[in-house]
């Protein structure tokens, strides 16, 4: 179970934080369903390792200070937040949105702080064969064909969801709609920067995503100097809740494979 904590990484950016567990230290970014869609992956990672789970600015309730507009910033405060820490041989985790943070930490890295990268299903680069699905365009029935391998296990109608859910969900949107929505998903500049990014990237897909399909996870792989693409069946913009125990047997292998001692040069 995550325990909050206070961190703040400028006095203006208070930051809600939780953290578990011992040993290697892992960041787990979770996306725009906020930190509920990573915290069973986060609890599960912390018998192995320091997992420190922030909920970003802005989401669950949490303050957001007016400057804190594009995912750019919350790479920087989260590289920061690792700098402050006294933390390296960080394995970054991500899932979807913060899959992109992830990505854009890993190129403004210049300390070494990052070791190893996780993206789940991320948005952040332009495919222009694979285009992302606006999400924001979609019914809640649209959101659940997308999103799930099984979607009538997921779907839940909007007039079903308590008052106080609705208004956390709704504000979720609200703020990834500001920091992510122009240009939609993605940062131009980022898909030829991932080349110069050295540290061994495992891209984990949904074999059913549709919100970013199993191709685009190919090319954003085929993007990085070191990565991979695994791809989980029965799953699909989030398989560490459809296939918790197939996305973690990945992730737990390339955290013992990236440890700073074990890294060479091979893919």
């Amino acid at each position: 179970m995550l325990t909050d904590q206070s961190a703040h990484v400028y006095a203006d950016l208070p930051l809600t934080l939780a953290e578990a567990g011992t040993g290697r230290p892992v960041l787990v970014l979770h996306g725009g369903g906020g930190r509920a869609t990573v915290a069973g992956l986060a609890d599960r990672l912390s018998a192995t390792a320091r997992t420190l789970t922030p909920v970003h600015p802005g989401w669950d309730g949490t303050p957001r200070p007016d400057w804190l507009t594009g995912i750019d910033d919350l790479a920087l405060a989260y590289l920061h937040l690792l700098h402050d820490r006294g933390l390296d041989d960080v394995l970054v985790v991500g899932s979807s949105l913060g899959g992109w943070i992830g990505a854009e930490m890993a190129v403004r890295d210049t300390a070494g702080l990052i070791s190893g990268l996780v993206l789940i299903d991320a948005v952040g680069v332009h495919v222009p064969s694979e285009p992302i699905t606006d999400f924001f365009a979609l019914d809640a029935r649209g959101v659940a064909e997308h999103s799930w391998h099984d979607p009538d296990r997921f779907h839940v109608d909007a007039a079903d969801v308590p008052a106080d859910e609705l208004t956390r969900r709704q504000g979720n949107m609200a703020t990834m709609r500001l920091l992510a929505a122009d240009p939609y998903m993605h940062d131009p500049k980022l898909l030829r920067r991932l080349a110069r990014v050295r540290q061994p990237a495992l891209l984990v897909w949904g074999a059913s995503d549709r919100v970013v399909t199993p191709a685009y996870g190919a090319a954003y792989a085929a993007a990085f100097h070191r990565g991979r693409l695994e791809v989980v069946p029965g799953a699909g913009h989030l398989p560490q809740l459809e296939q918790p125990d197939a996305t973690f047997a990945l992730i737990e292998t390339h955290l013992r494979r990236t440890s700073a001692h074990a890294v060479s040069d091979a893919p």
